[in-house]
C-alpha cells in the first residue's frame, strides 16, 4: 500500500526535475539559423566563429572535451532567458552551460551540440551589467554574476570595504565561484564564499527570473549555491562586506616533517574565534616538491634569495610543507602584530 502511493510521486518528481533541468540535457544540435531564434533576436548574438568554438570546448582542466554548436554572447540577463525559453519550449531541448572565465575542471561549463553562454560579455556593459554597486549602509554589495573577483575588490576598496571570503586566484567570475564553493585560507575562519552571500538572482531552467535567498525561495537558493551550475544561472549576488584591513603581517613557515606541520596548522584553527585576539585571518598548507616546473613555486610566493635554501631542503627531504598564515592589524594593533 505504502509502495503504491511513492512510486507515482516518484516518477513525478523524475520527470519535472528532468524538464526543470533541460538546460543541461542533450538530445539534438541546436539549429543556429533556426527561425525561433531570429524571432527572439538572438540570431545576432550567437557565435558560429571557429575560434569561439574552440576556446569553449575547453577549459582549465583540460581533461573533458565538448564542442556546442555556438556561443552567445549576451549584453543583458534578458538574453540568457530568451536561449533558455527557447531551449525549455522545444519539443527536444538542447544543452546550454554558462561559462565565466574557462576554470572548471571536468567541463561543467561545456555544453556538447549546444549553446555555451559566455557571460563575461556582460562584464563591460554598464547599462544593462549589474557590476559591483557598494549598498548605502556598506554592509553589503549586489554584484553581477559576470563581474571577476578582483574586480569587485578593485570597487569595494574604494569605499574602504571587502568582501568577508575568498578564493585565493581573483581572475575568477562571482557566479563561477558560487557555483562550486569558493575556498581559500580565509575559509577556516569565515567558511566558503557560498556560506558568504545574502541574496541572488537566477535564471532558472525554465527562463524564470526568481530573486532567492535563506528566506525567499530557499530550495532554489541552496541548490545554486554549490550546485555546479545545474540549477540555474547566477545573474547577482548580493556578498557582505567588513571593513579592509589597513595592513598584513603575512608569514610562511617550512616544515620537513609532516606531524609537526598538521600540529601546528590544526593548533593555529583552533584560535578562530572572532573576540579571539590571537586569531589568524588566513591559514592554509601546502607542499613543496621536486617536480614539475620550478615557477610553481619560485616565482613569486617565496623571496629570490630563498630560493637556493629552499632546493636544498627539498633535495633532502624530498618533500617540504608549507603553512602560510596571516594577521591583520591597524594603527591600534601594528605594534603587537608580531605576537
Amino acid at each position: 500500500m505504502v509502495m503504491s502511493f511513492q512510486f507515482p510521486a516518484y516518477f513525478t518528481a523524475i520527470f519535472i526535475i528532468t524538464r526543470v533541468m533541460s538546460i543541461m540535457k542533450i538530445s539534438k544540435p541546436l539549429d543556429v539559423h533556426h527561425k525561433d531564434i531570429r524571432a527572439v533576436d538572438l540570431a545576432t548574438k550567437l557565435s558560429i566563429d571557429p575560434s569561439a568554438i574552440e576556446s569553449a570546448s575547453r577549459d582549465f582542466g583540460g581533461i573533458v572535451k565538448a564542442e556546442p554548436e555556438a556561443v552567445l554572447h549576451p549584453s543583458a540577463p534578458q538574453d540568457i532567458a530568451a536561449l533558455i525559453k527557447f531551449s525549455y519550449s522545444n519539443s527536444v531541448p538542447f544543452g546550454i552551460a554558462a561559462k565565466g572565465h574557462g576554470h572548471s575542471v571536468r567541463g561543467q561549463a561545456m555544453a556538447e551540440n549546444g549553446v555555451v553562454v559566455d557571460m563575461r560579455s556582460m562584464a563591460n556593459n554598464r547599462r544593462n551589467g549589474t557590476g559591483t554597486r557598494v549598498s548605502i549602509d556598506r554592509l553589503y554589495a549586489d554584484v553581477g554574476g559576470e563581474q571577476l573577483w578582483i574586480d569587485v575588490l578593485n570597487a569595494t576598496l574604494e569605499y574602504g570595504l571587502a568582501p568577508v571570503s575568498w578564493t585565493d586566484y581573483l581572475y575568477l567570475t562571482v557566479g563561477g565561484t558560487l557555483s562550486n564553493a569558493g575556498i581559500s585560507g580565509q575559509t577556516f575562519r569565515y567558511g566558503p564564499q557560498i556560506s558568504n552571500v545574502l541574496e541572488m538572482d537566477v535564471i532558472t531552467g525554465k527562463a524564470d527570473f526568481l530573486t532567492c535567498s535563506p528566506r525567499m525561495n530557499s530550495e532554489l537558493f541552496y541548490a545554486v549555491l554549490g550546485g555546479l551550475g545545474q540549477f540555474g544561472i547566477i545573474t547577482r549576488a548580493r556578498i557582505p562586506l567588513q571593513p579592509a584591513p589597513r595592513g598584513v603581517k603575512w608569514v610562511r613557515l617550512l616544515y620537513d616533517d609532516f606531524s609537526s606541520f598538521t600540529k601546528d596548522q590544526e593548533l593555529l584553527i583552533s584560535k578562530n574565534g572572532r573576540k579571539d585576539k590571537s586569531a589568524l585571518d588566513y591559514l592554509e598548507g601546502s607542499l613543496l616538491m621536486d617536480q614539475g616546473s620550478p615557477d610553481n613555486w619560485r616565482s613569486s610566493f617565496f623571496p629570490h634569495k630563498d630560493h637556493p635554501k629552499i632546493i636544498s631542503l627539498i633535495t633532502k627531504h624530498g618533500i617540504i610543507y608549507c603553512l602560510e598564515i596571516v594577521k591583520h592589524y591597524d594603527d591600534r594593533t601594528k605594534h603587537t602584530v608580531d605576537k
